[in-house]
């Protein structure tokens, strides 16, 4: 082997060892900043421990009573807020006295009744249980039969 490629093979093998070298450093101070972070990472947790092990397992009585006092306030508030104090809603009837029309205080026939669950469309059922039940009221009709009832709905 001719003497220039002697020193070129040694200068290889040089800069390659000096290279090796620097990885070698550079994952040694990587495994050195790793174990610094874990060694954090453990001293939090463990501080975390031992703050969890001296907290009372139970909040204190007087806690306890102030959020119960709190939510008692709250509910009763809000109920005074979605519940009237008087409901609109007409006297229950007594079975006895005979049917009703539907969401009034007017007594009416069988038939009457009847009639009032064949009309199709809800809010013009409405209208007309509305409109029997005010002339029923206005001329003191005691039950509603039919032929009020086809007198009376008649707009």
């Amino acid at each position: 082997m001719p003497c220039g490629q002697l020193v070129n093979a040694i200068g290889y093998l040089g800069l390659a060892h000096s290279r090796k070298e620097a990885v070698v450093d550079d994952v040694t101070r990587r495994l050195s900043d790793m174990e610094d972070r874990l060694d954090r990472l453990e001293n939090l947790l463990l501080d975390i421990s031992r703050k969890l092990e001296a907290r009372p397992a139970e909040p204190p009585q007087e806690t306890v009573e102030g959020i119960k006092r709190w939510v008692t306030d709250f509910v009763a508030l809000r109920l005074q807020q979605l519940v009237p104090e008087r409901c609109e809603h007409p006297p229950e009837a007594d079975a006895a006295d005979g049917p009703y029309l539907e969401g009034t205080d007017v007594r009416c026939t069988e038939e009457v009744v009847h009639r009032v669950k064949r009309i199709p469309i809800p809010f013009v059922r409405q209208m007309v249980i509305q409109k029997v039940a005010e002339a029923a009221r206005q001329d003191g009709v005691g039950r509603v039969d039919v032929a009020f009832f086809e007198k009376a709905a008649t707009f």
